[in-house]
């Protein structure tokens, strides 16, 4: 048998190159790695994880960088290390796995799997004294009693393949009612949190596809009790621990109800949908909070998380060094109450009632974490001055303490770009473009879908899953989807055809790739990926289901070039998963998003006329998820025919176009009230 080492110098991804030293002997995810592991009938051992993943760290200090527990893994098995976000097909098979044999799930996720890759023992973060004694088990019974280890594989085997089992509903008879949306959000209430907003729960996540909906819903209801909990949700997130009040942008959850203590880790794909969340707000509530919380988000992506290609970067880590030059959660983002008085002087009072520097705000340790709980009406009544006075005072001292926390070392930075995750970030900009008006936001946008275009696209539309110094595996069908989406979403941002066009493409590539006819919906790999499983993606979680996007998609496609079949692809997607949502509507929120689009009307605005700009700006500033955008173009289907010098508004609606409108107030009108 060759003399393995640690293989993992040779890879680009940062949560690889973290484990390059250690003595374990890793290997990245291979078909030669795969191979070895059958020719000598060794254990896999398979350690999943990402660069940001506090625990990670933890288990890598304990375990993987001890000698003693080295020398144990690598006599006894095959060991190998994934960046999840690398490589998600993977993580989703053996994290079901995982969620069978233990009935939970997170990272690190460890499995033990046969040379053949099924899977047949799992576990997160363990100390170093159970987890060598876990694997001494293993590796012992593997000799004394292989049969039972096979054994226990095949029905596990075969309770993952049943959980991933879907049947397409092909009842022609099934027809979507307002009064079933209508009891699904009604039944979900009970998990609102209408002390601290959010959904009730700790650790907290901010679930912002869940609140899109709800805000979505809320228009189109006129419901004034979920339209006052969406915007609650709102200003508590932005107001609390979980925003960096100091230098922009959300951490990835926090640990308490009240948002107070974050997971210090920063996702793109967090801060990317919650730019798209608030921007939507702020058309629905015009409060100037919101947008500070664009902006500041914004910035914060600009400076630390991207490329000057024009891509975004993945993450900051939780962890950073401290004043001692060890690695400590949060220890960039706390503060001293001695630290502030000494850089705010004067401004300390005002700034400390306004953040909780007291027994509210305490974290741990003789540290603080700003936390915002009183309005700042209060605070400037407290200290006898204007609230003008106030925001400017607080202003300026946000920015003393910025540039003192420049001089801090920074958390780590995963530097590799995701598919799917700068998709998200090109809507978002799109978006914040759309109803913003600030031309940066749109060059932003257009940059970054450059760079996946020309540099994660081969000859023939595939698309890959990530870029950093090359383009690297070929994408899932979540890369495709949210890229599509976020085509969709520019397109209606700059009109560039281009942009549909090429969605369209993507799209029929989807359907070639990755449909699965017994469900009528969308493997979540490619049919050219070999893995023990192919796994459908269904339920929304922090990030969309990558089906519901795509059923999302082939019905504002379906519109634009008049796809009938594409229509019919989607309501045939929701119909199979509507069984589904009525226990668990929150982990349905995408596609109940759709729902809506399919039991209120739903319209398609044709601008005409070469000086519309105006115009357009003015409808795309508002929210209505009830209707796309196009201009005139021989290559949108939904344009023909519709031309004129003038400006005009052509609203139509199942293939029904009336006559056309030439005054904005009353197209806007039409598509706010008529329900």
């Amino acid at each position: 048998m060759r003399q393995l080492e640690n293989l993992l110098s040779k890879e680009t991804s940062p949560y690889l190159l973290q484990h390059a030293k250690n003595p374990v002997h890793w290997q990245p995810w291979s078909d030669s790695t795969l191979q070895f592991s059958k020719d000598n009938n060794k254990l896999l051992l398979i350690s999943i994880g990402y660069s940001a993943c506090h625990w990670c760290h933890v288990m890598e200090k304990e375990c993987f960088e001890d000698q003693e527990v080295a020398s144990l893994m690598n006599q006894n098995f095959i060991n190998i290390k994934i960046d999840r976000e690398e490589r998600p097909d993977i993580d989703q098979i053996y994290m079901s796995a995982l969620q069978i044999m233990t009935g939970h799930g997170g990272w690190p996720l460890n499995i033990v799997a046969l040379p053949d890759g099924r899977p047949v023992w799992g576990a997160t973060y363990l100390p170093k004294k159970k987890w060598m004694g876990s694997l001494n088990q293993l590796k012992d019974l593997y000799i004394k009693a292989p049969e039972h280890i096979e054994d226990y594989a095949e029905k596990l085997s075969t309770g993952m393949q049943q959980l991933n089992s879907i049947v397409k509903n092909d009842s022609s008879k099934q027809v979507f009612h307002k009064d079933q949306i209508t009891s699904l959000v009604n039944s979900w209430k009970n998990k609102f949190d209408l002390t601290n907003g959010g959904f009730k729960s700790a650790p907290k996540f901010m679930m912002p596809n869940n609140l899109s909906f709800l805000l979505e819903y809320a228009v189109q209801q006129k419901n004034d009790e979920v339209l006052n909990f969406v915007e609650f949700s709102l200003l508590q997130m932005a107001q609390r621990g979980i925003y960096d009040q100091i230098g922009g942008g959300f951490s990835r959850y926090a640990v308490d109800e009240k948002w107070h203590i974050p997971h210090f880790e920063k996702m793109l794909y967090d801060n990317a949908q919650l730019v798209d969340l608030y921007s939507d707000a702020f058309t629905v509530f015009n409060h100037e909070k919101f947008k500070q919380v664009v902006g500041e988000t914004l910035s914060f992506i600009e400076n630390e998380l991207t490329h000057q290609k024009g891509y975004f970067f993945s993450a900051l880590d939780a962890d950073s060094l401290n004043d001692n030059h060890e690695k400590e959660e949060g220890a960039f983002y706390r503060w001293t109450k001695e630290e502030l008085q000494s850089i705010l002087k004067d401004d300390f009072d005002v700034f400390s009632a306004f953040f909780n520097i007291n027994t509210k705000g305490y974290w741990e340790n003789n540290h603080y974490i700003l936390f915002q709980t009183e309005t700042e009406e209060t605070i400037a009544h407290q200290f006898n001055i204007s609230v003008k006075e106030l925001k400017e005072r607080i202003e300026q001292s946000k920015n003393k303490l910025f540039q003192h926390r420049q001089q801090r070392a920074y958390p780590s930075l995963d530097d590799k770009c995701i598919t799917s995750w700068n998709a998200l970030m090109i809507k978002a900009y799109a978006k914040a473009y759309r109803i913003f008006k600030k031309n940066s936001y749109l060059k932003t946008a257009e940059f970054a879908t450059d760079f996946i275009i020309k540099n994660l696209f081969d000859d023939h539309h595939k698309l890959y899953r990530n870029f950093k110094k090359y383009k690297k595996n070929e994408a899932c069908l979540e890369d495709y989807a949210l890229f599509i989406a976020a085509l969709i979403e520019l397109y209606q941002a700059n009109f560039k055809e281009e942009l549909l066009v090429l969605a369209k493409k993507l799209t029929e590539k989807v359907i070639v790739d990755f449909y699965d006819e017994k469900s009528g919906l969308f493997f979540y790999t490619s049919k050219y990926v070999k893995l023990i499983q192919r796994s459908i993606e269904t339920q929304d979680n922090v990030i969309p289901s990558s089906n519901s996007v795509m059923a999302k998609n082939f019905f504002f496609l379906g519109k634009y070039f008049l796809q009938k079949e594409w229509l019919t692809i989607s309501k045939d997607m929701l119909k199979t998963i509507e069984p589904h949502i009525k226990d668990y509507p929150s982990n349905y929120s995408n596609w109940l998003s759709l729902y809506l689009k399919n039991v209120y009307p739903f319209y398609e605005v044709v601008i005409t006329g070469e000086k519309a700009e105006q115009e357009i700006k003015e409808l795309q500033s508002l929210h209505l998820a009830n209707s796309i955008i196009a201009r005139p173009s021989s290559k949108i289907s939904l344009t023909e025919g519709k031309t004129s010098n003038t400006i005009s508004f052509y609203i139509c609606k199942e293939n029904y176009c009336e006559a056309p409108l030439k005054n904005t107030n009353e197209v806007i009108s039409k598509l706010k009230n008529e329900f």
